[in-house]
């Protein structure tokens, strides 16, 4: 078995803003060399998320939406004692969740219809990692 690792770097113009990423985690894929395994996705900070999802523009909005229904900007968070201000984009990072893995099969990404992979940034505006991971043969 081999692995291969690569690191996408985003520094989103928007506090929050969702990024389809499968172009770049084909050709990490592709890159490998892998033909059968598992491909890791993983956003390498606590205030941002990965997920596996449709790229249609409602549901993108619709997840925005959701997320800061469930876990809105508050002033009065207790994180916010420590100097911070961002407790609500930690929040909204636990109900994304912060990696995927996704099946390699035959050299591609072994998706059902409509699945792509997504980052999704919840206190942007400066540098943050993705790491990738392929494993397998």
């Amino acid at each position: 078995m081999k692995s291969y690792t690569k690191y996408l770097t985003f520094n989103t113009k928007k506090l929050r803003e969702i990024i389809n990423i499968t172009p770049e985690v084909e050709r990490a894929l592709k890159e490998s060399g892998i033909n059968e395994g598992l491909i890791l996705v993983s956003a390498m900070h606590v205030t941002a998320g990965v997920y596996v999802n449709d790229d249609e523009p409602g549901i993108i909005q619709d997840i925005l939406e959701w997320a800061e229904k469930l876990a809105p900007f508050r002033k009065d968070y207790r994180h916010h004692l420590t100097g911070e201000t961002n407790a609500d984009a930690h929040l909204k990072s636990l109900l994304i969740h912060h990696q995927v893995v996704i099946p390699v099969t035959d050299g591609r990404l072994d998706f059902g219809p409509w699945q792509q992979v997504f980052y999704a940034e919840f206190d942007g505006q400066r540098p943050k990692r993705v790491l990738i991971k392929v494993i397998g043969e």
